[in-house]
């Protein structure tokens, strides 16, 4: 019985779609004019439309009801009392019947016949009251006549002015789209809008009383009066409205992004949630909000849980001297040793304990030859130096941060270190001997002894590698004794190019973003000394804006600036001629027009670099904006190359490789824009020239950084095997960034099928190896991904490093595979650690139950919507990758913060009882 009945119903269905396929194919004929309208349908018009049901006796009461009314004021000797009567029975009707609005309200479709003689009756009134009270009528019929222009809102603001709210929410809804409109009209004809803003001021309050905070944002943003939303703003609904206002701030131009960031910034401060409002001074990048939320908090915790946010953002705070200082000599030494990073190694190695990670990983164990078919690449198809140094890169991505590894730090009798060391060749052994600031990577006190037997090598690249270690052991973490600038400044200036080197890219690393003047005054001569190598000065212009990152340092630029144009034409052909315009791009890093000075420098300089400085520029400046007039630019850039067949050959191309890079880079900013970029790479693909092609797996592992996705891997995965081998090179090294640090079984396999693959190909091998030690970063504890905090901050220093990275790419024979693997080591800057640890008020370890799960965006939806899908309950600590996201499963204690990230400080609940 139960099958015939499915099949009963089965069939039914069936019919009922070819009678509706049959009744649209009829309709369809009928609109083109082929055959004639059935008669039936004829009879079933009236007024141009075709009937949807018969009225039922209600209705039809109904109607001749309303019929009735309108003929009372509408007649020419119509009393006012007997109009007034019939206006009062109609806006009652209307009112009662906008209560559910599912459809249209019935009143209004049976008085939509009447609109066009209900405005020659409002013409024709004298005024006074009854004029006004039809004029309401009138300005709610127009929201269902659809009228020409703002009919509603004209009507309305000639009104009786009485409350709206009567009326119903889809009215209010209607009238301020039409106030948006009508205001943008006014502003271009310069006229008065104080009637327009009257009805605004009625409007907001509604919006918030009903739980549509989002409406009221938009209005106000319509009508350019944001800061009306703060005084509404209450402990019940802080959390929706400035989220929204967040993610109206990734869609709007400058200053009204900033300007919402702001509203909101206040709009958290009102409701006293100080790690909110630090979220978005962050963001803002206002060192001015940050202290005066900083010396909003309280109490000793807040002031810890405030310090852990900055400490990820990299910000620095006097707490000497200045606004931020701290009187109590205990509490400032703690809050520095947060806002240093001081113990971020002890985090690290407790979260690796917990997941028993703590043993050290041999490349062989990354690479699993055992499990690849067929070929295996043999030393006498790849070089054995080749082979060591993608081993000592490989050993030291994998056991990033842990502390020991089993090349370099496990000895056994004898110098086994030394000899590791020197299974390199030259350049290699400076790689090498850095690898083992990498795996000591946050640990200073314990780091450098390691290391500092390496600084009186009588072999100099092994004495610049360490020197290099130094820089990388001192990443991200600021020690107040100091100890990098010390042991780095003296190698400077001593003779050498790598000793030179190592010393000035391990001050880069170490003093990212902290604008230390004295790393100014040891750098900036080497730019100004037309006898300083052109690696050596290129190295120095990026070692220059990673320090002072996206602060438009003056000196620094126009040092910069000057070298460039001091240079002869045939030093500015040289590769690491661009590494200088790449350290002048960074000092713009995220400043947007205030690089447009500094362009117009650009272009004066010589015609060799000038194209190529003005996109870097450009590029840097607006990264991570969203700015739509950017992309498209960009874009256009992209179509110029095959136009002119000879700039796609050899280095007249890379300005074309930026563009792409830039695609990228700007649209990074929010994720609408990064999925639209996506589709447009794969377009520069189809018909872009080889610059182009070459620079696309790259801009893909932009904007996909630490996050295999499935369009992502697939399409580096089928460019691995370009027949250019410059994009399958590009391809394979993306490969190892878009999965860094996720173990990705995947992409694993993939790097392993193509290490077979290129078996014969000893510099394509070499990446594959690299990609495979990313893929694995730090056992899987480590993301290089720039966003943070839920993807509601970006690290600018991430990003640096990040780019210093892929630009070197685009010329991947004079860097990577070139004598400067150790370019590589850039990535240290964006290295951290993808964990969440709660902690007591003590700072001990508090393991509590989470559940970690996919985010959820809850932006603009109603009510309190659930904020992770597919979840899965751990005890801290815990990994996070991204687009996770983490939730107390207990009550027992509350978070200090609402973004479970990095270290949260969790307090008891007072209203907690054992056994809820």
């Amino acid at each position: 019985p139960t099958s015939i009945g499915s099949a009963i119903s089965t069939c039914a269905i069936v019919a009922v779609l070819h009678v509706l396929d049959d009744t649209a194919k009829t309709t369809m004929a009928v609109e083109r004019g082929d055959v004639e309208e059935p008669k039936e349908r004829k009879e079933k018009k009236q007024g141009g439309e075709i009937k949807a049901e018969e009225l039922t006796e209600e209705d039809r009461a109904l109607q001749e009801n309303l019929d009735l009314l309108v003929e009372r004021i509408v007649e020419q000797d119509a009393k006012q009392d007997v109009q007034k009567a019939a206006l009062d029975t109609i806006r009652e009707e209307i009112r009662t019947s906008t209560s559910t609005m599912t459809s249209v309200p019935k009143p209004l479709k049976f008085l939509k016949a009447h609109f066009l003689s209900l405005k020659g009756c409002y013409d024709a009134m004298v005024d006074g009251e009854n004029k006004r009270f039809l004029a309401d009528v009138i300005s709610v019929l127009a929201m269902a006549y659809h009228t020409d222009h703002l009919e509603s809102l004209r009507y309305r603001l000639v009104g009786s002015k009485e409350g709206m709210e009567s009326w119903g929410h889809e009215y209010v809804r209607n009238l301020s789209g039409e106030i948006g409109i009508a205001y943008q009209e006014r502003m271009l004809k310069e006229e008065p809008v104080d009637d327009l803003l009257e009805l605004v001021d009625q409007i907001v309050p509604y919006h918030f009383h009903h739980n549509a905070e989002h409406e009221a944002v938009d209005l106000l943003l319509e009508v350019e009066r944001l800061s009306k939303v703060v005084p509404h703003i209450d402990e019940g609904n802080y959390q929706r409205t400035c989220l929204y206002l967040l993610g109206c701030a990734s869609y709007l131009q400058e200053p009204e992004d900033k300007l919402t960031l702001q509203v909101a910034y206040d709009g958290y401060l009102k409701v006293s949630k100080l790690p909110d409002a630090m979220r978005v001074a962050l963001k803002l990048n206002n060192m001015d909000l940050i202290v005066k939320t900083f010396n909003l908090a309280s109490s000793l915790n807040e002031r810890k849980q405030l310090a852990y946010m900055m400490s990820r953002q990299n910000v620095l705070l006097d707490l000497e001297d200045g606004p931020a200082a701290i009187d109590d000599d205990s509490e400032r030494e703690i809050i520095t040793e947060i806002l240093g990073n001081a113990r971020i190694n002890e985090q690290f190695l407790m979260v690796a304990r917990d997941l028993d990670v703590m043993e050290a990983k041999t490349p062989e164990d990354i690479y699993k030859s055992h499990l690849i078919e067929g070929r295996v690449p043999t030393s006498t198809t790849v070089s054995s130096a080749r082979q060591n140094l993608a081993s000592s890169f490989v050993n030291a991505f994998v056991n990033a941060g842990f502390g020991h590894d089993k090349l370099l730090t496990e000895t056994t009798e004898g110098d086994g270190t030394v000899n590791w060391i020197f299974k390199n060749r030259e350049r290699g052994k400076m790689s090498a001997a850095a690898s083992l600031g990498m795996i000591m990577m946050w640990d200073v006190a314990g780091g450098l002894p390691q290391i500092d037997k390496y600084l009186y090598s009588t072999d100099s690249h092994v004495v610049a590698g360490a020197l290099l270690a130094v820089g990388i052991i001192n990443t991200n973490v600021h020690d107040e004794c100091d100890p990098a600038f010390a042991l780095l400044s003296d190698s400077v200036n001593k003779d050498g190019s790598s000793i030179r080197i190592g010393a000035i890219m391990g001050l880069g690393l170490a003093y990212a973003g902290t604008c230390k003047e004295d790393v100014q005054e040891l750098l900036l001569p080497l730019l100004g000394d037309e006898q300083t190598p052109m690696e050596v000065a290129g190295f120095a212009a990026v070692a220059i804006g990673l320090v002072f990152l996206g602060s438009a340092q003056e000196e620094c630029c126009e040092s910069i600036l000057q070298a460039l144009m001091m240079r002869p034409e045939h030093q500015l052909k040289d590769p690491f001629a661009h590494f200088m315009v790449l350290g002048l791009g960074l000092l713009f890093l995220g400043k947007g027009d205030a690089v447009d000075a500094t362009i117009e420098v650009a272009k004066a300089l010589n015609t060799e670099i000038a194209h190529y400085c003005e996109l870097m520029l450009d590029v840097c400046a607006y990264a991570t904006t969203g700015n739509v007039l950017k992309v498209q630019a960009f874009l256009s850039k992209c179509t110029e190359v095959t136009e002119n067949e000879e700039l796609s050959e050899g280095k007249k191309g890379l300005p074309f490789s930026i563009a792409v890079l830039g695609i990228a880079a700007v649209a990074m900013g929010e994720e609408l824009g990064s999925e639209m970029v996506h589709r447009s790479l794969e377009h520069l693909l189809q018909y872009g020239e080889a610059p182009i092609r070459k620079a696309v797996p790259l801009a893909l592992a932009l904007l996909n950084m630490s996050s295999p996705t499935i369009l992502a891997t697939d399409v580096l995965s089928r460019l691995s095997h370009d027949a250019d081998l410059e994009v399958a090179q590009n391809a394979v090294l993306a490969l190892g960034l878009v999965a860094a640090g996720t173990n990705n079984a995947r992409v694993a396999g993939t790097l392993r099928q193509l290490s077979s693959y290129y078996y014969k190909e000893p510099d394509v091998l070499f990446l594959v190896r690299i990609a495979q030690g990313l893929v694995h970063l730090g056992k899987g504890l480590i993301t290089l991904t720039p966003e943070h905090s839920d993807r509601g901050l970006l690290s600018l220093e991430s990003l640096a490093g990040i780019f210093c990275v892929l630009f070197s790419c685009l010329d991947m024979k004079s860097s990577i595979l070139g004598k400067h693997a150790y370019i590589l080591y850039f990535l240290t800057v964006a290295m951290r650690a993808n964990i969440l640890v709660t902690v007591d008020e003590e700072g001990k370890a508090l393991p509590v139950p989470v559940r970690v799960g996919k985010a959820v965006d809850i932006v603009g939806q109603a009510g309190r919507p659930k904020t992770i899908t597919g979840f899965q309950t751990h005890t801290t600590p815990v990994l996070l990758n991204v687009g996770e996201r983490a939730e107390l499963a207990t009550s027992k204690y509350l978070p200090m913060t609402t973004v479970l990230e990095g270290v949260v400080i969790l307090k008891k609940n007072p209203d907690y009882v054992e056994g809820d």
